[in-house]
């Protein structure tokens, strides 16, 4: 594997244990660029619009937590795939999340969320 996609995957995966695990977005700080673009509609641009919308998601679920499924790496983007469980067995999503980084920083950011119905059609695991 390119030394570079094996880099920016541990960077994105780091960045999440730091921000979206432990919830420590002082440390997390560190993996996003001077610039960073926010393509999710309900997050503002900017570290500021990243820290405010984690402020607001961990006091609504405080117990929150995130598994990566898989994390792909192409180029300079890096893509995931991830159950995150907001309140665990209560109200839990699979999101795919693209990261794009520039000089090992996470630069730009893109999702899709859906959340996980209690039924499904089939007998087929989201992940």
């Amino acid at each position: 594997m390119d030394t570079s996609l094996g880099k920016n995957k541990q960077i994105v995966r780091d960045f999440y244990e730091t921000l979206l695990n432990r919830k420590d977005f002082d440390a997390a700080a560190k993996y996003i660029g001077r610039q960073y673009i926010q393509h999710n509609p309900n997050v503002g641009d900017g570290i500021t619009g990243l820290k405010e919308f984690f402020d607001t998601r961990n006091r609504e679920f405080p117990e929150s937590r995130v598994v990566l499924k898989r994390v792909l790496a192409e180029g300079d983007y890096v893509v995931c795939h991830v159950h995150s469980l907001r309140i665990p067995d209560k109200h839990e999503c699979a999101a795919i999340d693209i990261f794009r980084l520039e000089d090992g920083k996470i630069c730009e950011h893109w999702d899709a969320i859906q959340e996980i119905p209690r039924k499904a059609a089939n007998s087929n695991s989201m992940f």
